[in-house]
Formats: structure tokens, C-alpha cells, sequence
């Protein structure tokens, strides 16, 4: 079983659902990124999604945006987040997983990000951009125990979905509402429904929602519809208004585990 799995897993066991905090590398600044990292497990993250950042981002709100820019006017490069991968699963030895678009692993040459990957013992990659009509396509050869992590869409038909589930790896990335990343003060009747239709078709892999979640009113709302959650705009804006001791953000960190562990 895979590490990512496995972290699932044993949350689920327990009763509760998995956490899995999305961070723009390099945001918000490059030095002291890896503490912080360390911190947001400390704080209660089963996961670490690294996301590269873009110049281009379309899937991604404002917040995200925001932080990518920030990111690479840092210097923030693809080279040095694998460095960074490397030195964060030393130090942790908690799953990690690299979030990106397809055109930064192209420019980066995708044998050597595949290579790179593996060397730094990364445990995931998520590319969005990828339908999975061309991921064996874009991807050559083995991935060396890699989780190649899939998503599903609110507009996703059934037999879409069960075609991901066959080839997803980790666990299926469910994202809840159309449009672009960012935090939602809550979910209507409809996506809670497409979110139960989602979650029943998947056999083969753990479901985690992303997009939306505000915090842990959000997480209590979806909790029978998945077996964890992914934040990622609401902790980039505390990011953003916390940029040295993170004392904010690592609060909603701890806010959101408690959520994903009680009923309360």
C-alpha cells in the first residue's frame, strides 16, 4: 500500500478524515518554507500538496494566483522544489505530494521530473491539466511507486469517474464545485448530492474533496460524502496576512484536524 493510502487509511480506521494542506512552494518566502512545512504537519496535516507555481495558473483562484506570483518573483523554480521534496521527506517522512500544470513539467523535460521525483522520494503528483484520455500518452515509463494522483468534476459522468478510479493511484481528487479554487462559506443541495453520487461510484481508491472548504464548518458538512478533505485557498490567505511566525495559519491547520477527528 502506498504511503498516501496508507495515511488515508489509518485516519479513516479511526473514525475520522484525512487532511491534506495545499502550499504554494516558495510562498511566502523561500527561506523558512521547509519549517513551515514541518509545522503544518505538526499542526495536524496527514498530506502536504506542493504546488508548483505558474505564471499561467487557470484552475486557481485569486488567493493562489496571488501566491504563485509571489512564489516566483521569490525564485521560486521546479529544480529547487524537488530540492526542497528531498529535504522535506528527510526531515518528516510524511507523505508529500507535487501539485502542478502539465507545461512546468514540460519545460522542466518529463523523463528527468519523473527521474527527479523519484530520486527525492516523493510520494504523489498531481497535473490537473492532464485528461486521462492522455495521461499514458504524456507519461512515459515507470513511475517507480509514484501515486499519479486523478480528479473527478462535478460535471464528470459515470463511466468518466470509474475510469479514473481504475487508474488513479493514492486516492481520487475530488473537486466539489465548478470554476477555480477558493474558499466558500458552504455547499448547497446540489453539490452535496453530486458529492454522494461521486463518492458511491468510487471502488477502488479513498475520496478527498477540494475546493471550497472555509474551514471546519465546511469539513463537518462534507464528512459523509468523502474520506478526507484538501484546503488550500483558505490556509494561502491566512498565508498571506501571516507571513512570519504563521501563528494564524497553523490555528486553522489545528481547527481543521479537530473537525476532520470529532462530530462536534
Amino acid at each position: 500500500m502506498s504511503a498516501i493510502k496508507n495515511a488515508i487509511k489509518m485516519r479513516n480506521d479511526r473514525g475520522q478524515l484525512a487532511l491534506s494542506i495545499f502550499l504554494t512552494a516558495g510562498f511566502p518566502t523561500i527561506k523558512g518554507f521547509e519549517d513551515l512545512v514541518e509545522s503544518v504537519y505538526d499542526a495536524g496535516a496527514d498530506l502536504i500538496e506542493l504546488g508548483i507555481p505558474f505564471s499561467d495558473p487557470i484552475a486557481d483562484g485569486p488567493v493562489i494566483q496571488k501566491s504563485s506570483h509571489v512564489a516566483l518573483q521569490n525564485g521560486m523554480t521546479l529544480a529547487r522544489i524537488i530540492e526542497m521534496s528531498q529535504r522535506i521527506k528527510t526531515r518528516t517522512g510524511k507523505p508529500l505530494i507535487l501539485m502542478g500544470y502539465a507545461n512546468s513539467v514540460m519545460h522542466y523535460g518529463i523523463e528527468r521530473f519523473i527521474k527527479d521525483a523519484t530520486t527525492a522520494t516523493v510520494d504523489g503528483i498531481i497535473i490537473p491539466d492532464i485528461p486521462i484520455d492522455e495521461d499514458v500518452s504524456f507519461w512515459p515509463g515507470s513511475f517507480n511507486g509514484i501515486d499519479r494522483i486523478h480528479l473527478t468534476t462535478p460535471t464528470s459522468p459515470a463511466e468518466r469517474i470509474r475510469s479514473i478510479d481504475g487508474k488513479s493511484k493514492g486516492f481520487i481528487y475530488c473537486v466539489s464545485v465548478t470554476g477555480t479554487t477558493g474558499a466558500r462559506e458552504g455547499f448547497d443541495s446540489a453539490i452535496l448530492k453530486n458529492l454522494e453520487r461521486t463518492y458511491r461510484l468510487i471502488k477502488n481508491n479513498k475520496m478527498l474533496v477540494g475546493f471550497g472548504i472555509s474551514g471546519k464548518d465546511s469539513v463537518r458538512e462534507l464528512k459523509p460524502y468523502c474520506d478526507g478533505v484538501i484546503v488550500g485557498s483558505a490556509v494561502i490567505r491566512r498565508l498571506l496576512k501571516d507571513t512570519t511566525r504563521h501563528t494564524e495559519t497553523l490555528d486553522l491547520v489545528r481547527e481543521l484536524r479537530y473537525a476532520c477527528d470529532t462530530s462536534e
